[in-house]
């Protein structure tokens, strides 16, 4: 079964987003009326495993192995069945 992942990695509440801030500083700038802005990565995976259980421990185990930093990291996985 092929299975399409959707991963998106945030930082936790209290960690510094020096990408967000400036981005909502220059937004600022351009004349939004932006109060925060915060950047998350968005992986999108097609992977092939036999049940949908396999592939949201596949999931989870990519994140803790390399896609998110347990200590500062949060993330979400979103599980598609293709055919």
């Amino acid at each position: 079964m092929r299975c399409h992942l959707k991963i998106e990695v945030s930082l936790k509440p209290g960690h510094s987003d020096p990408e967000g801030e400036t981005t909502a500083h220059l937004l600022r700038e351009l004349g939004y009326n932006v109060v925060a802005v915060n950047v998350s990565k968005v992986y999108y995976v097609v992977l092939e495993v036999k049940t949908e259980e396999e592939a949201r421990n596949k999931a989870e185990e990519m994140c803790k192995r390399l896609l998110a930093n347990p200590t500062k990291d949060n993330y979400t996985i979103v599980i598609e069945e293709t055919k």
